[in-house]
């Protein structure tokens, strides 16, 4: 009887043994088949982008491919302008932005109106408004925020440690400056008084980062300036885009506005001119921007180069 008892307890081993064995095998088998089976494809995303530094960001980053279509701002590069546009960034049309049928809608916080984009957001959209503060972190969070959406967060991080060695390049110029010369943004000086830009504008933000001051400090946004307020700015430079210079019929036409030439920059002959998406796009080619605007502004660290 203890025999027979051993024998049945040896062959319940041999019976838990098989039953072990067979599992490890299926497990095998398991993980086998999941490696060799191709990994299911996210769908790649339609996007809309509203706000010209999020295209350029997109075509710079390499992802054009996954634009659906642009807002009437997004001018650069020039084969974003070949895409369906949206419209104007701050009138938005839920209607035409759906007929795109995007699944991922990028804005900044000008876009708008906020009524629209809540309308969009209720259809089941995602919505991603990013914030633009018109200083360089702003962009750092822009370029990482469309490489992450994008697939593409290895490039963005790429293209940031590029911008911040820029960066850091021109604030290490710009220790040696000799002055901090006062400039007079101004954008608009057709028919009637010139629109000049005062604080939190990406006019502002671009002359701080080239270590200049902005002449108009008393108000937030564009505004038309008085003769008076014109020379009392005491502008050493007045820096306008190419698109003003070129409605305006030339430099010496913008020279020839008589409150001008009672400021420093007037007499001096000292108008600057950029392209406008360079200037104010706060998006990749800002560290461009802040350079060339920067030696523009202090001949002093443009000679040390």
């Amino acid at each position: 009887m203890a025999r027979a008892g051993g024998a049945d307890r040896e062959a319940g081993r041999l019976v838990i043994g098989r039953l072990m064995i067979s599992r490890r095998g299926a497990l095998a088998l398991g993980f086998a088949a999941a490696a060799a089976s191709p990994v299911r494809a996210q769908t790649p995303p339609r996007i809309v982008s509203v706000g010209s530094s999020l295209t350029e960001i997109v075509y710079a980053l390499g992802a054009e491919n996954l634009l659906a279509g642009v807002d009437s701002t997004s001018l650069f590069p020039a084969a974003a302008r070949a895409l369906p546009q949206v419209g104007y960034m701050r009138a938005l049309s839920a209607e035409g932005v759906l007929a795109l049928k995007p699944t991922l809608i990028m804005a900044t916080t000008a876009a708008g109106p906020a009524a629209t984009l809540d309308q969009l957001r209720s259809t089941g959209i995602e919505v991603l408004v990013l914030p633009d503060h018109y200083d360089y972190d702003s962009v750092i969070g822009k370029i990482a925020a469309v490489g992450k959406v994008t697939g593409k967060a290895a490039e963005a991080e790429a293209m940031i440690a590029r911008g911040r060695t820029e960066m850091q390049a021109l604030a290490a110029r710009l220790a040696a400056a000799t002055s901090t010369p006062r400039v007079l943004f101004l954008l608009s000086m057709g028919g009637g008084a010139p629109q000049a830009a005062g604080r939190d504008t990406a006019a502002d933000g671009i002359i701080r980062l080239a270590g200049g001051i902005n002449a108009i400090d008393g108000y937030s946004g564009y505004r038309p300036l008085t003769p008076e307020s014109v020379i009392a700015s005491r502008a050493d430079f007045v820096l306008v885009t190419r698109q003003t210079v070129e409605a305006m019929g030339g430099i010496e036409a913008i020279l020839d506005q008589p409150a001008l030439r009672r400021t420093p920059a007037g007499r001096n002959g000292k108008v600057l001119q950029f392209d406008t998406l360079l200037l104010l796009g706060f998006g990749p080619r800002t560290p461009q921007a802040a350079t060339e605007l920067a030696a523009a502004l202090h001949p002093e660290i443009a000679r040390a180069r």
